[in-house]
């Protein structure tokens, strides 16, 4: 190295060419007041690119804002599918909510900036972030700071309850319909689930049902390691053991988890705050045991792949680490995003072209189904490989095609399904007026 390239000084410049602030001095904690005004400061300064809106109110009031990335923002457009990061559901576990943050200026810094990557991406993706699920806990954790923040102050929301353990819980059902042959996908929710649940909660199941998501992060802090579903063990009879709990698409789920853990810093090391998880990742339930929880919910009851990132061994990290925290996860950030462009994708047509809504689209050898969108298009994420794929929707015949996946981009599938043909309908055969009269069968005149 020349005399005069010092660390520092190679660092900014690298920082520089990157797009990133020199200095760390716009790192910092915000409040809810202070996250509002930078989420609308990047909407006001990414007009064209960004929208703004709100899922719904915490207990407190606070609105549970949603920055939205696309080209055409607010508009769903065919074949373009739907990611979202959610953040700080446990109020104080913070370090979710500054990278969201960070990660919507630096997609806004960068589309300005014409780096083609982004630029593809949010040209291809409608991306929506949701840097606080739990704006009420994390002011009670605020309160607290950094320093003597308790592990449970400010985790559970304004009335204390744990967000992620509040989700209705659809395993039991899916552990029994595996037993039976029953439903494997969008399983139904119990009566009177609404009053069940928490404000916070209740917002984030109807935006699921609003947005046709594909694929979902959800932040965490306590741990450094990626967590796939399932998260609740099959077996609740064992005790103080922990089983590994695979969904069908465990192979896929272990993949998305791969691609956060290796493109991160040093969460593939395996070895984080006391903890060893080999390759960095882990399937929830073999970690420990959770129902209720998120992101099975996301899986069992929409299209939406979710996995649970923990990123930090602190809960609430001091200011002055958030920008090595930063540069850890900013690639693994949008690695992951970019997984929402792999597998098959399609428009499924009727005969006469138009768009056929809430078909079933099924891959042989894995029991999990996804569906079509309001559009008629649908999205299914695979690994690489051959796969025989059917289509299907009541009152049309199924139509089924095979595949090649690759490691690239999605391939393009589509579907023309068939009108049914009816049935003839099965007349009952007549009865003789003998047989109409016998005391066996008594001649009753009804009301009309």
């Amino acid at each position: 190295m020349q005399r005069g390239w010092t660390l520092p000084w190679l660092c900014a410049v690298l920082s520089g060419l990157m797009g990133l602030p020199v200095s760390g001095s716009d790192f910092q904690h915000h409040q809810y007041e202070d996250m509002v005004r930078a989420l609308f400061a990047v909407q006001n300064e990414c007009h064209y690119i960004t929208r703004i809106y709100s899922i719904g109110r915490s207990i407190e009031g606070r609105h549970l804002y949603v920055l939205e990335f696309s080209d055409h923002p607010g508009i769903h457009e065919a074949l373009e599918p739907e990611f979202k990061y959610v953040g700080n559901m446990h109020g104080n576990e913070v370090l979710g909510r500054e990278l969201l943050i960070k990660f919507s200026q630096f997609l806004c810094e960068e589309y300005r900036a014409g780096n083609q990557r982004i630029t593809r991406l949010i040209h291809d993706t409608r991306i929506h972030i949701l840097p606080s699920m739990n704006p009420d806990g994390y002011e009670v954790a605020a309160r607290q700071g950094p320093e003597f923040n308790g592990y449970l102050v400010g985790r559970g929301n304004a009335r204390e309850i744990d967000l992620n353990r509040n989700f209705p819980d659809l395993n039991a059902l899916m552990y029994y319909y595996e037993k039976t042959s029953g439903r494997n996908h969008h399983l139904p929710l119990p009566d009177n689930w609404e009053q069940q649940v928490e404000p916070e909660t209740l917002a984030v199941i109807k935006w699921m049902q609003n947005y046709n998501f594909v694929l979902s992060a959800n932040l965490h802090g306590g741990a450094v390691v990626a967590n796939y579903p399932f998260d609740k063990s099959r077996d609740a009879r064992i005790r103080l053991r922990t089983t590994y709990a695979a969904t069908p698409d465990d192979k896929l789920f272990r993949q998305l988890a791969r691609t956060y853990s290796y493109a991160h810093s040093w969460m593939h090391n395996g070895w984080n705050c006391g903890d060893f998880f080999d390759e960095g990742i882990t399937n929830g339930a073999r970690w420990y045991s959770l129902s209720k929880g998120m992101q099975d919910f996301n899986y069992l009851y929409t299209n939406c792949f979710e996995i649970t990132l923990e990123l930090s061994c602190d809960k609430f990290p001091s200011a002055s680490a958030l920008p090595s925290e930063w540069l850890a996860n900013r690639e693994a950030l949008v690695s992951y995003l970019e997984q929402v462009h792999h597998g098959i994708k399609g428009m499924v047509y009727d005969e006469n072209n138009n768009p056929v809504g809430n078909a079933e689209i099924s891959v042989a050898g894995i029991h999990h189904d996804v569906t079509s969108g309001l559009h008629g298009d649908y999205f299914r994420l695979l690994l690489p490989g051959t796969y025989t794929v059917t289509a299907s929707a009541p009152g049309y015949t199924p139509s089924t095609s095979t595949v090649t996946v690759g490691p690239a981009e999605a391939i393009q599938l589509n579907f023309y399904l068939k009108t049914a043909p009816k049935q003839p309908l099965k007349l009952k055969p007549h009865h003789s007026k003998k047989n109409l009269s016998s005391p066996k069968n008594p001649l009753k005149l009804g009301p009309r």
